[in-house]
């Protein structure tokens, strides 16, 4: 009975060769997913103060929001990773996207705080599920010469789901007047389509071209039922030391992505549609940055020396957001982050990471990835709002999150770029 069921899961999930172009189609959908969870994400943001009158919330309270809704989109990181890796990665990936689909929606309709952050939270936990499975079916069918330019491809969703959500939010409620659970209903119809997508218009397991002529499937496809162990990722101090600057990395973008919005309005004094366009910047920026450096990162192969140049410019960068009052000198800084910042250190690290990662648990291991970076998102909007609360100013934050990038940098100097595995 064990053998029977051993069997039928590695039928089930028998690697299918594939062509060059499939590539495409898995950037294109994990592209349009980060747009769609990016955009859920900061919808928010620039009707914090909105939200806060309605239910006369404190900037604490309103950075609370965003915590929980971190926090149980890193706690579901690792448990979706496993399953996605034992049972199938793009069921998972669905199942999570209908699922925020619909608490997206039935957070616009909550009548108290306490309503509107339950849903909040179910909204980050079927987030949870796509991070891990969706980047390991990304590495398995982008070509190795191609993967950090295409994770960078992916990740510029992120950069447009930020500024589309922005721009929705500014536009509808603050210049239009709409009520602000109107972007809310917006964002959840897309969300459960592009859930039904993943499912039929990807395949569980592939083979690349470069692959068919030497990979043996029968081995390929034991590696579905060997155990997952968390303790081998954790005992990689390359894997490690990468998990502790993509926290610093996330929790500074966070702080930016959370509260300049808000930090614009109040404290800088820009004003309606302005306010998305302005905090746009950031993301905008990012994409060339991104899509730049990944092609260097793959031409050049030097993870540390391009982690050296950036981090330094996005450090200085997040303090100058708080420290400058001139705003032709602000837009300078912003741009410059946007740059150099998380969404383009990002596809270099994950690439770093898949790399090091073992052989048969990369969902998991691109999952407890994101779960330790993500921690910094947790952490970020409800730091920053109570320092805001506590000094009368929102710069504190901005300037902690610059120490944190710091603190990163020097950690990650730990890793020994020539000690990966450069056969995966």
């Amino acid at each position: 009975m064990k053998n029977s069921k051993k069997a039928s899961i590695k039928d089930r999930y028998k690697a299918i060769p594939v062509s060059e172009k499939y590539w495409w189609k898995v950037v294109a959908l994990c592209f349009f997913g980060w747009i769609l969870m990016y955009a859920d994400r900061t919808i928010l943001n620039p009707i914090m103060g909105q939200i806060g009158k309605e239910f006369n919330l404190s900037n604490t309270q309103l950075g609370l929001v965003n915590s929980i809704f971190f926090l149980t989109y890193a706690l579901t990181q690792i448990p979706f990773g496993m399953i996605g890796d034992k049972y199938g990665r793009k069921l998972v990936i669905s199942i999570g996207f209908i699922i925020f689909g619909i608490t997206t929606y039935f957070s616009g309709v909550g009548t108290s705080f306490a309503i509107f952050m339950i849903f909040r939270a179910l909204t980050g936990a079927g987030q949870g599920a796509f991070y891990g499975p969706a980047y390991s079916m990304a590495v398995e069918s982008i070509p190795t010469k191609k993967r950090t330019l295409g994770t960078a491809i992916i990740n510029s969703g992120m950069a447009f789901g930020i500024s589309g959500g922005y721009l929705i939010s500014s536009k509808v409620v603050l210049e239009n007047g709409e009520h602000w659970s109107k972007p809310f209903f917006i964002m959840s119809i897309p969300t459960v389509i592009i859930g039904i997508l993943f499912y039929t218009m990807l395949k569980e397991r592939v083979i690349r071209p470069e692959d068919q002529n030497r990979v043996n499937e029968e081995n390929k496809d034991n590696k579905l039922v060997e155990k997952i162990s968390l303790k081998e990722i954790f005992k990689n101090k390359n894997l490690v030391v990468t998990f502790i600057l993509c926290f610093c990395s996330i929790y500074a973008n966070f702080v930016i992505i959370t509260w300049l919005p808000q930090f614009l309005r109040v404290e800088r004094g820009f004003e309606g549609s302005s306010v998305g366009f302005i905090a746009s910047l950031v993301p905008w920026a990012s994409v060339p940055g991104a899509l730049l450096f990944a092609k260097l990162s793959d031409k050049f192969k030097v993870t540390k020396k391009l982690v050296y140049f950036l981090v330094p410019i996005s450090l200085i960068s997040t303090f100058g957001i708080a420290f400058v009052t001139n705003r032709t000198l602000l837009i300078v800084v912003l741009v410059l982050y946007g740059l150099t910042g998380k969404l383009a250190l990002d596809p270099i690290l994950v690439t770093f990471i898949t790399k090091n990662a073992p052989g048969n648990s990369l969902a998991t291991t691109l999952s407890v990835y994101n779960f330790v970076g993500m921690s910094g998102a947790i952490l970020a909007p409800y730091i920053t709002g109570a320092i805001s609360d506590t000094v009368g100013t929102m710069k504190v934050g901005f300037y902690l999150a610059a120490v944190l990038l710091l603190v990163g940098l020097i950690v990650f100097s730990f890793a020994d770029e020539k000690n990966v595995n450069l056969a995966k």
